[in-house]
């Protein structure tokens, strides 16, 4: 039974009494507690907290201090604070701004850093999202990745081309390698059935070995007269500009992921292809019914995906590694992107912070280092907690007392049961 604002909140008819709706402030902090977003950033300050215990435990001065608790308890907590805040307060300084610099151009170095390792990280993390919202898992960008970073670097340091083309056609080289190296993922799986996961793990190890085959073989992409893996320098007519000249590393990669983030948004939400796409990773059969061809999405969702991780790998050799590269030129950052897709929620702009966020602790993680002596694997088991809260909401909104959605659908549905129930007293009374 339904009611409207100039309605009152009890039925003319006996025994009946509606459920007033919820107020508009209620409705609000049941949304912000049971959304995707609080428990993405309420995992990131869970995984601080766990690695500040962490840090604690391995810090030599609250070792010591630790060793007269009982005696002088306040050394050891200062001992804790100087420790964890001394080890965050240099993380921020390494990835955002530096207060201690002397100039302010080398203040905002910190910030430069962190988006040009983000750059990649949301570029692979693009890719693994557009594979997620199809019901598709990606764990391929190892290899998409090489084979990108193949082409493109064959193309820029092989080729005499003008400024400006020489790069376009490195990028869109890049993009196709990487495409069609994940397309074959998507036709294997759209024809036999096969599963991506494993199909896209054995071409990592398939590209590895032929990328490492090729740097190690003249003609093909060992740099002439060399006997190192690696491969010639790149041209600088290939080169990503600068952004903010040479003083810093930002470079035009970081423009080309914020047009991609743009276009990865506009083709699930505003264009029929995203739709297909969003309609076959909720059901592929209900997909199928309506008449969308299912095994053609796959195909198109790992071309697409395939090339926005190309574009990782294209970045690392146009914008990063321009010396030339060997075959660790990911750099692990195929399988970071799975962990920022996460945290992402697999939305575009949501990937695109998370991709930033994770480009904040490798920056920050060197400086934290180099300043106070942290271990930086410590920011390795920061990012790894992340996901592991990510994957664990019901345990984020056990430890923050958050309502569960669950638990608030039982009792609304209840509430309206109960409401029911009371309608057919109420008429069967007034037959």
């Amino acid at each position: 039974m339904s009611t409207t604002a100039s309605e009152p909140t009890h039925s003319s008819k006996p025994g009946l009494e509606e459920v007033p709706p919820p107020g508009k402030w209620h409705e609000t902090f049941r949304r912000i507690t049971q959304g995707n977003a609080i428990i993405s950033v309420l995992a990131v300050l869970l995984a601080l907290i766990v690695g500040g215990i962490m840090i604690a435990f391995t810090d030599e001065d609250v070792q010591a201090a630790s060793a007269y608790f009982f005696a002088r308890p306040m050394d050891t907590i200062a001992a804790v604070w100087d420790a964890v805040s001394g080890a965050y307060i240099a993380l921020f300084q390494g990835a955002i701004y530096n207060f201690n610099a002397p100039t302010f151009e080398r203040a905002i170095k910190p910030i430069t850093e962190t988006l040009t390792f983000a750059t990649p990280l949301i570029a692979a993390g693009l890719g693994v999202a557009l594979a997620f919202r199809i019901g598709m898992f990606n764990i391929g960008g190892r290899g998409q990745m090489l084979m990108a970073s193949a082409a493109a670097g064959w193309v820029a340091f092989s080729l005499d081309l003008p400024w400006g083309i020489h790069m376009v056609v490195a990028l869109i080289a890049g993009l196709i390698a990487g495409a069609l190296w994940a397309g074959i993922a998507g036709l294997l799986k759209a024809r036999t059935g096969a599963h991506e996961v494993i199909v896209t793990i054995m071409l990592n190890y398939i590209a590895f070995y032929l990328i490492s085959w090729m740097l190690r073989t003249p003609g093909l992409l060992q740099a002439p007269g060399s006997s190192n893996p690696k491969t010639p320098a790149m041209k600088d007519t290939a080169v990503f500009p600068d952004l903010l000249g040479p003083s810093y590393n930002l470079h035009f990669g970081f423009i080309l992921v914020i047009g991609a983030t743009v276009l990865v948004w506009w083709i699930l939400s505003r264009s029929s292809l995203g739709f297909q796409f969003r309609a076959v990773g909720e059901n592929p059969n209900a997909a199928r019914v309506a008449g969308i061809k299912v095994s053609s999405m796959y195909v198109y969702g790992m071309l697409i995906s395939g090339a926005l991780i190309g574009l990782a790998g294209v970045n690392q050799v146009l914008g990063t590694v321009t010396t030339g590269f060997s075959a660790d030129i990911d750099a692990g950052i195929g399988f970071d992107a799975i962990t920022v897709a996460l945290l992402g929620r697999s939305t575009p702009w949501g990937t695109f912070a998370a991709g930033i966020l994770f480009g904040a602790f490798k920056a920050g993680g060197y400086s934290m280092q180099a300043a106070e002596q942290i271990p930086v694997e410590i920011v390795t088991v920061v990012q790894a907690l992340i996901v592991l809260f990510i994957a664990a909401p019901p345990l984020v909104r056990t430890i923050f007392f958050l309502p569960s959605p669950e638990r608030d659908r039982r009792k609304r549905e209840k509430a309206r049961q109960k409401q029911l129930k009371a309608q057919a007293r109420a008429e069967g009374g007034a037959a």
